[in-house]
């Protein structure tokens, strides 16, 4: 089992920055694949950043290059930088858990979510 707290959101004007953290609780979080998604209002969740066990990363096209996941086992942590944000990355952030040895992105492919955090982008 394993509980998730995200924290760091925030309101930023577009070209700011802000940083995510994902707390976890669990013993075993290191073996576990985070992900971070968001949700715009009206809008389905959606994937944006993975990191593996071995800290291997995918991400979302929208946010290559502005986005960097990395995570911190001794903190049982991980975290989504995020630069240069635009209106568009408006949402709710989710990070999410799953046991799996791949970079899942799809939220059905992740068991455990934290509540969320809201960021939002003004132009």
């Amino acid at each position: 089992q394993v509980q998730l707290v995200e924290s760091g959101g925030g309101l930023v004007q577009a070209g700011g920055s802000l940083r995510l953290s994902c707390s976890a609780s669990g013993r075993t979080f290191s073996s576990y694949a985070i992900g971070w998604f968001r949700q715009a209002p009206g809008k389905e969740r959606e994937f944006v950043a993975t990191i593996g066990w071995s800290c291997s990363t995918k991400y979302a096209d929208s946010v290559k290059g502005r986005f960097t996941i990395s995570r911190d086992n001794a903190k049982n942590a991980v975290y989504l930088q995020m630069n240069n944000l635009k209106p568009e990355d408006t949402a709710v952030y989710y990070c999410a858990a799953d046991v799996s040895l791949g970079l899942p992105t799809t939220p059905y492919a992740y068991g455990y979510w934290g509540q969320g955090t809201q960021v939002t982008v003004s132009s």
